[in-house]
């Protein structure tokens, strides 16, 4: 059980620490939610105080209906959601106030070497991007609000969706639609402050009394859409998750958490529940002198970042010297009472996408929380890339991205119906990203692309791919070919034909190859003598490394060093299962083993470097030369229950120390070549 939902328990059982923890821990993301969700940053804080404190003393008064406490977090942001609901149904037709405070949204120290023109502009989207969330409706205001905490690592997608009361593709659905007219919004604004203005724009705005709202946004932007002059301000605007983190959280004042104790303490609760009254009176009871403590046994402080600063908010509650007994009742409070209809629900809502059918290497993904371009099943190659607009092909996207920038897919299946050519170098301290989404899924299926072409071809150097599956090649799934300094990290790479990913030609150097899974990789047609999992071959070039990676169930090598003619490392690897047939392929003579460390029809002799990798269960070798007679080093492997010998290495000048098997067919065949020591075969095994 986490903190917070061992917190909940402790406060439903009547620990009043607990729950004044409880509500110190959560009440800056309240405030934050609210703040962003009402439209407002500061100028209207007596509204925010009242939504804040309202959403507090539901969530306590109602806190036995919590049926499930490690979502406590998300049910208290759906009361908070309904609470925003609610204030702007109460002040519609109320005109919103002007916001000076929009002027004063603080901003990061600039760094010294930024030029001070470029400092200016973001300061301005910055308070663009403020002001822009006053025109949305209310509905995308709460959506906002919440986003806004996501955007800032506060938040995760799932919390967000339970919030709404919604799964997690239809939160998404929401998120976009708030994100298609904040980008309207901040497009209005941009056009708004155009020096000199838009003549067409002025007429468009007659009768408007300047104070932002939904109508009119929308009468303002049938002018900035289709005004050629207005429509391509918004060609420079950052996409607004980048600068969100620069804005911050909204910072609590100082004082606020022992204003909004005394607050709720006051305000008491409604007579059904007599239990908060008691806990309320106790509290109170030792209220002035808990806060003239400079430590307390229970101290709850929340860091929230604003602009650069950070705001620290400490909560100090009775300490365990206060004895009280208390008890929450754990049934639902009145049915009357509204929280009822924003309780979270017990289970999670059903994934509308299947789940996959083998775990990443080291749980779930974590893809890039932004990016310059994205790509969407449902995208179009004639938008901009942009989050709102995003592209429909990661072939439009490798076409136009440039160094230093990240392209980022979004969730879904992204099929893939003619090769994909990398061809745009990034740069030294100016890499290409292509990831994932958060954590989202984002899937590449090459199914589309005939037999005879290779569908994903990288030919580029300094990029970083991750956080992506690539499955259903008719030939090879990833091919870096001649590639420099890349790394491909937290991949699943799979179901395809003649090899996962592959790394070959002149000038592969200093790639890094880790946290993937490389599986069920095969060729029907082939008897099993084609299928790797990764394949660094027919090449050269110093410095790749292989590590952390997993290659099971492939129909031939979980790894294939083949015809390659530069050391490569690999270490901490596991390959197991690989070389037998699975798929019942007709005159199966598949020969596949854990590692294959050289071959070819005139293998060059090359030192590979092994450590600290796992072989077990595969059809054949476990650890093989290949025909290698180089000075491999083989330090720390272990070689089990393979169907072959754990190690042959007949030809190689091997160095081997400190390896173990069991289990094999045959633990070791060794060549005269071979110096080895503290191993757990006999030396003169061979």
């Amino acid at each position: 059980m986490d903190g917070t939902a061992d917190l909940v328990v402790r406060a439903q059982g009547g620990d009043r620490v607990a729950l004044g923890e409880l509500l110190g821990a959560h009440l800056p993301l309240v405030r934050g939610v609210v703040a962003r969700g009402l439209g407002d940053d500061g100028a209207c804080a007596a509204d925010v105080d009242d939504v804040v404190q309202e959403t507090m003393l539901r969530a306590m008064t109602s806190l036995g209906a919590v049926r499930d406490p490690a979502r406590f977090r998300s049910w208290l942001l759906a009361i908070a959601y309904r609470q925003m609901q609610d204030h702007h149904r109460a002040r519609r037709g109320r005109p919103v106030p002007d916001d000076p405070a929009l002027t004063r949204v603080a901003d990061p120290e600039p760094s010294p070497d930024v030029r001070a023109t470029v400092d200016v502009v973001a300061a301005d989207q910055r308070r663009g991007l403020v002001a822009a969330g006053r025109w949305l409706d209310p509905a995308h205001q709460g959506v906002l609000g919440l986003w806004w905490q996501e955007a800032c690592g506060e938040l995760g997608r799932g919390d967000l969706a339970r919030a709404l009361g919604v799964g997690r593709r239809h939160a998404a659905v929401r998120v976009q639609r708030m994100r298609a007219q904040l980008a309207t919004a901040r497009g209005i604004g941009l056009a708004l402050d155009a020096v000199p203005r838009c003549a067409g724009l002025d007429r468009a705005a007659a009768g408007w009394d300047g104070t932002p709202s939904p109508l009119w946004r929308k009468r303002l932007d049938r002018h900035v859409r289709d005004c050629p002059a207005c429509s391509g301000l918004a060609a420079a605007l950052v996409p607004p998750e980048r600068l969100v983190p620069a804005i911050g959280l909204v910072a609590v004042p100082a004082g606020a958490a022992e204003e909004t104790v005394r607050g709720l303490l006051d305000a008491g609760a409604p007579a059904a529940h007599g239990w908060w009254h008691a806990l309320a009176d106790q509290l109170r009871d030792g209220w002035d002198a808990v806060v003239a403590r400079p430590v307390a046994a229970v101290t709850a402080t929340a860091v929230v970042v604003a602009g650069g600063g950070a705001a620290v908010t400490t909560l100090v509650l009775p300490g365990p010297d206060r004895p009280a007994h208390v008890v929450v009742p754990s049934t639902a409070p009145d049915p009357s009472s509204p929280v009822d209809q924003v309780a979270a629900p017990a289970t999670e809502p059903p994934a509308t996408e299947p789940p996959a059918t083998e775990p990443p290497p080291d749980g779930p993904t974590s893809g890039v929380p932004t990016a310059d371009l994205y790509v969407a099943p449902d995208g179009s190659d004639a938008g901009d890339g942009s989050w709102a607009r995003p592209f429909a092909t990661v072939a439009h996207a490798v076409s136009v991205v440039r160094p230093g920038q990240v392209i980022a897919l979004r969730g879904g299946t992204h099929r893939v119906e003619e090769p994909v050519s990398i061809t745009t170098d990034g740069a030294p301290g100016a890499r290409i990203t292509l990831s994932g989404y958060r954590d989202e899924r984002a899937v590449l299926d090459l199914a589309g692309v005939p037999a005879d072409e290779w569908p994903l071809v990288q030919e580029a150097d300094r990029w970083t791919v991750q956080d992506l599956e690539v499955r259903g090649s008719k030939s090879h799934g990833y091919l870096c070919v001649s590639c420099s300094d890349g790394v491909f990290q937290r991949l699943r790479v799979h179901a395809n034909t003649r090899s996962g990913l592959e790394l070959r030609g002149a000038g592969t150097v200093g790639n890094v190859v880790r946290d993937s899974a490389f599986y069920d990789n095969h060729d029907d047609s082939s008897g099993g003598d084609a299928g790797l999992g990764l394949g660094v071959k027919f090449g050269s070039g110093a410095g790749n490394v292989v590590e952390r990676n997993r290659f099971y169930d492939n129909a031939d090598d979980g790894v294939d060093l083949g015809e390659f003619a530069s050391p490569v490392t690999l270490r901490g690897n596991e390959s197991f299962r690989n070389g037998i047939d699975r798929w019942g392929i007709a005159g199966w003579h598949g020969n596949g083993g854990g590692y294959t460390l050289g071959g070819g029809d005139e293998p060059p002799a090359v030192a590979h470097v092994v450590e600290g990798n796992v072989a077990w269960g595969n059809g054949h070798h476990g650890f093989a030369d290949g025909g290698n007679g180089g000075a491999i080093r083989l330090v720390g492997n272990t070689a089990r229950d393979n169907g072959a010998a754990g190690f042959f290495l007949e030809t190689a000048a091997a160095v081997l120390r400190d390896n173990t098997t069991s289990g094999n067919d045959v633990a070791a065949k060794l060549g005269d070549a071979v110096v080895a020591s503290g191993n757990s075969w006999p030396l003169a095994a061979g």
